[in-house]
């Protein structure tokens, strides 16, 4: 039993160590003061006049 719980301490130990710093990464960008700069973005993206060649 306390092998198992061992093991299962041991999962989560190593996946908050690998997964922790993405999460912080996603958590600084996704922030609402980053928002209005995506937002800017993705607004001159989609009316952009630049025509696209179609094959």
């Amino acid at each position: 039993m306390f092998l198992l719980l061992f093991f299962v301490l041991l999962i989560q130990f190593f996946t908050y160590w690998i997964f922790e710093p993405l999460a912080s990464f996603f958590q600084y960008v996704l922030e609402i003061r980053l928002f209005p700069v995506f937002a800017l973005v993705s607004l001159i993206m989609l009316f952009s006049t630049r025509n696209i060649k179609k094959n």
